[in-house]
């Protein structure tokens, strides 16, 4: 890593979890302050290397032999925390680039999220880490936890009473109060955590250097990842780049939804493709799983690292297990809601439960009645009979309160103890409340124990789609270099102008034709054959139907005389000041659906594709899909199919099937346009595209193209987007 190159994501970040020697710069004596607690905790909880307490006044601090200066030290630390006054906080991370520390924690608050001054010094931290080649985290932040190494580099009151249990499951947290929250719920429930990274204001370690990092740890099988917001859209996709290659899951809440740049769009397209959709199509593109709430980044966390590597389900299908019939239908409505299918039994998984349960309801799901909890070998073999069926579902038993009573707790135990080593590749769920110590013996098995039918419902959907993200190959992507000719600067400037750029780049566009006044459109009408659509031509009115600027389905040649009266009086009314360019004269098409297609700029993760149906249902339904671009055909093929109307497209109540081939074609090319021109184009807007029967291909009806321009002033942008 040279001088003032940013770090790969990950390098180096082994210096906050296997540090040889810690520096605590702003020591305290008390252990209740920020400067005393990771002291205090370092050595109450085992830490094998050296410790230095840094205070000006030297002396003693709890203990141990205080330093005055950190180069007063008897060797570099490989690690150092700074727990000073913002002002001071600069100084310290210059004496600690000078010393030769490796990684730096910033534990101090005080600086970009206090105002300008505070910035400056953040900023300027950066630099100097930059410069020596030293990692920082921070400022404001948790900072770390190496649980096996017991290297805490943080203040966390998490670790006050009590200690985690070296383990699978490593948390990556922007946020230190949650992450320090995740973490305690993984103790109290007993799972084993390997590593916490929170990164704070992420003046130089981000996010992305706690996935990668971590999806490189041996000790690490899933990360839980609390995310508000990413500064980096291609470091955030290196990073999880690297998990996939590592196969390690990814579970992200993603708190914060925005809707920055909305306020400013020009196109429906980015009114539509609202930043947080592109953050779920980034993860869900790259093999991360997003999940809803901060129980399910726990619980389903839980279950992955149970799980794992071979037992996650493959299909959406459940078979459900209760000792009532009630319970069974509450599942089995929770179960269908999330998406999951009850298949039914096999004729021989039911005739064994009935050698061993005679009075049980074989349906799926399952009602054993409370015999099923009389022997272990009656639960085992009732249990054994579903692992064993040809459905391949995963299988759900509900134990209600059960585990509370002594005598059922020694019958589950036992039996689901001989299960797990019988069928060590099937997976099993249990829904249980408790008492905690049972629910822990259980998931010492590799069986999840889900708190509630409803969260056992959301995680097992949820571990099927991150079984399908792990099991997916990724499609390649076109280079995102702006690599194409210029554009000419005219192509923003009207439809007409937009849509030769698109036949250019081989899009399927009707033969069209500007005219400048109504005897020229009414030849233009007859060259093309009636009926045909006007069009105002004005690089000043992007949506030209508010402003009366359009006439549909005009028969003869008086229609489109009257038509363009018509167009022009609306247009002088609507915006007096527009410059006017003619008109547009295009072909009336019929006889196909309508779909919407676009571009526009995320702010971070550059050009993004979406794709919706047309007319009232891009915006009033938002039944729209979003993706980072480019994208495949296979992909953009992929993007229609998901859209909650596609049946619309697909030939429903009789209707012929529509081109969906075609659609996907245009909207892959559209992406890889999109990206060859990401210098010049901001946003297009393709309103709508009609869908022709299958064979017959598409038809672009209205191209809208923005440039890329200077950031634009309150009044601009207001008038713009009108």
């Amino acid at each position: 890593m040279t001088a003032h190159q940013t770090p790969a994501p990950g390098a180096g970040m082994d210096h906050f979890f296997l540090a040889r020697g810690i520096a605590v710069i702003g020591a305290s004596a008390e252990p209740t302050k920020i400067g005393g607690r990771p002291v205090h905790l370092l050595q109450r909880h085992g830490y094998a290397g050296q410790i230095y307490p840094i205070n000006p006044k030297g002396g003693e601090i709890q203990g141990l032999p205080a330093y005055a200066r950190l180069a007063d030290t008897p060797e570099a630390p490989e690690l150092a925390l700074i727990a000073v006054p913002a002002a001071q906080a600069l100084q310290a991370v210059q004496d600690c680039a000078a010393r030769g520390v490796r990684a730096v924690v910033v534990l101090s608050s005080g600086f970009a999220e206090a105002g300008e001054e505070g910035a400056a010094w953040q900023a300027e931290m950066r630099d100097v880490a930059l410069r020596h080649g030293m990692r920082l985290l921070g400022p404001n932040c948790l900072g770390t936890v190496s649980v096996a190494e017991r290297a805490i580099a943080s203040f966390s009151v998490a670790l006050e009473d009590y200690y985690p249990q070296p383990g699978a499951i490593g948390i990556v947290s922007q946020s230190g109060n949650i992450g320090s929250y995740t973490l305690q719920l993984l103790v109290q429930r007993g799972v084993g955590i390997s590593r916490m990274v929170t990164t704070g204001n992420e003046a130089e370690v981000d996010l992305a250097d706690g996935i990668a990092a971590l999806a490189r740890d041996p000790a690490t099988r899933v990360i839980l990842c609390c995310m508000e917001t990413c500064r980096d859209g291609e470091r955030l996709t290196q990073a999880l780049a690297i998990a996939r290659e590592h196969q390690t899951p990814v579970l992200v809440l993603k708190i914060g939804a925005t809707e920055q740049g909305q306020a400013a769009a020009a196109s429906h397209t980015g009114a539509l493709a609202a930043s947080d959709a592109v953050v779920d199509a980034v993860l869900r593109r790259h093999g991360a799983l997003r999940v809803r709430s901060h129980e399910d980044l726990v619980e389903i966390g839980q279950a992955v690292a149970q799980l794992l590597p071979h037992s996650l389900p493959r299909k959406p299908a459940v078979t459900l297990v209760a000792a009532s019939g009630g319970f069974g239908i509450m599942m089995a409505d929770a179960m269908s809601q999330a998406g999951l299918e009850l298949p039914p039994l096999a004729a021989a998984t039911r005739e064994r439960i009935h050698k061993v349960l005679p009075g049980a309801s074989t349906n799926n799901p399952v009602d054993a009645s409370a015999q099923i909890s009389s022997r272990p070998d009656i639960l085992f073999e009732v249990l054994s009979a579903l692992q064993e069926d040809p459905g391949e579902a995963t299988t759900v038993l509900f134990l209600s309160l059960g585990l509370y009573s002594t005598r059922l707790r020694g019958i589950y135990l036992e039996a689901l103890a001989q299960l797990r080593a019988a069928y060590p590749q099937r997976p099993l769920v249990i829904i249980s409340r408790g008492p905690a110590d049972a629910v822990v013996q259980i998931q010492a098995l590799g069986i999840p124990v889900f708190s509630s039918i409803d969260a056992a419902a959301r995680g097992l959907e949820a571990l099927g789609r991150l079984a399908s993200l792990l099991d997916a190959e990724q499609a390649p992507v076109a280079s995102t270099s702006s690599t194409a000719a210029r554009l000419p600067e005219d192509t923003f400037r009207t439809e007409y102008a937009a849509k030769q750029a698109l036949i250019a780049a081989g899009f399927e566009v009707p033969r069209e034709l500007a005219v400048q006044d109504a005897d020229a459109a009414v030849q233009a009408a007859e060259s093309l054959g009636y009926p045909v659509v006007l069009k105002i031509l004005s690089e000043d009115i992007p949506h030209k139907t508010e402003a009366g600027g359009v006439a549909l389905n005009l028969g003869d040649a008086q229609a489109v005389r009257a038509a363009c009266a018509r167009i022009l009086a609306s247009v002088a009314r609507h915006a007096p000041e527009a410059r006017l360019e003619g008109l547009l004269v295009a072909p009336m098409l019929r006889g196909g659906t309508e779909l919407i297609a676009g571009i526009s700029r995320d702010p971070v993760f550059g050009p993004v594709v979406m794709v919706g149906m047309g007319g009232i249902y891009a915006e009033v339904l938002r039944d729209v899909a979003v993706q980072p671009a480019p994208v495949s055909e296979t992909q953009a093929l992929a993007m229609i199919r998901s859209l909650r109307l596609f049946p619309l497209l697909d030939g429903a109540r009789g209707q012929a099937p529509a081109d969906v081939a075609a659609a996907a074609r245009a909207v892959a090319r559209l992406s890889e346009f999109a990206c060859r021109h990401r210098d010049q184009v901001a946003e297009i807007d393709l309103n709508p595209i009609l869908v022709r029967p299958q064979g017959e291909g598409i038809a672009i009806l209205d191209a809208l193209m923005v440039p890329v321009r200077p950031a634009r002033t309150p009044d601009h942008e207001s008038s713009h987007a009108a």
